[in-house]
């Protein structure tokens, strides 16, 4: 009997690119005030941060955000402003950052029936992105010694905080590496957050897949319900594409 649902952060219930873009245009608009013959865009800024979070993929999202930094203003002879432009990226990231317009109306509906919680490998705090006291418990990658998934011990805290054995405990995220495979190999059952309608890889099925989180109460409840909802059947639970 499935108890409690938790959620992934970034690209799951927060819609994290257009704040990361907004705050690299604003980080980009003081480079180019404080060296205006820099040749520098927004494509090389977005391009600095691919490759740090690439390379850098273990450390806390911060360090890595901050590193990314380091490398655009290298380009352009500012490193002395790393402090500076890095606090105003985190500044304008989380005063840009929200839900997606589903996310509270499937929380509330959720909360009805289940412990909701949140889990997430990245630092979009919930006081800072319009979800505070949404949450039964909050758990954050690199805090308190929680290493980030796909890691076993991170989905070992999920099931601790939850106080469910796993098959009572769904996960929700919209990364299938790291939320998919991550929480099914820790026996959790795992439900993809599709929303740009991917295409699936093979050697990977979620338990259930969404394009909104308006249809994760259904999906839930067949889950709880199917008398073949283990990790091999034929079938994965999907409702058909919004219109």
């Amino acid at each position: 009997m499935i108890s409690a649902v938790v959620f992934d952060a970034d690209e799951t219930v927060l819609d994290l690119r257009p704040a990361v873009r907004g705050a690299l245009a604003d980080v980009l608009a003081e480079i180019r005030r404080l060296a205006p013959a820099a040749a520098v865009s927004l494509a090389d800024l977005e391009a600095d941060s691919e490759q740090a979070f690439a390379e850098l993929a273990a450390l806390p999202t911060w360090e890595i955000r901050r590193a990314a930094m380091e490398r655009s203003l290298a380009r352009v002879g500012l490193t002395r402003e790393l402090d500076r432009l890095t606090e105003l990226y985190f500044t304008r990231r989380f005063a840009l950052t929200r839900p997606f317009a589903d996310t509270l109306p499937a929380l509330a509906e959720l909360r009805r029936s289940y412990l909701i919680g949140y889990a997430t490998n990245g630092n979009s705090r919930t006081e800072r992105c319009g979800l505070a006291g949404e949450f039964a418990f909050e758990l954050y990658a690199h805090t308190d010694g929680l290493p980030k998934k796909p890691a076993l011990g991170f989905f070992t805290a999920v099931l601790a905080a939850a106080g469910g054995e796993p098959r009572s405990v769904v996960y929700v995220g919209d990364s299938l590496t790291h939320d998919v495979l991550g929480a099914q190999n820790a026996g959790l059952f795992a439900v993809w957050v599709n929303r740009d309608g991917a295409v699936c890889p093979d050697g990977v099925t979620p338990d259930a897949e969404v394009r909104s989180l308006a249809e994760l109460p259904t999906v839930i409840a067949r889950l709880t319900t199917s008398e073949d909802a283990g990790r091999g059947d034929a079938t994965r639970v999907r409702l058909a594409e919004p219109a």
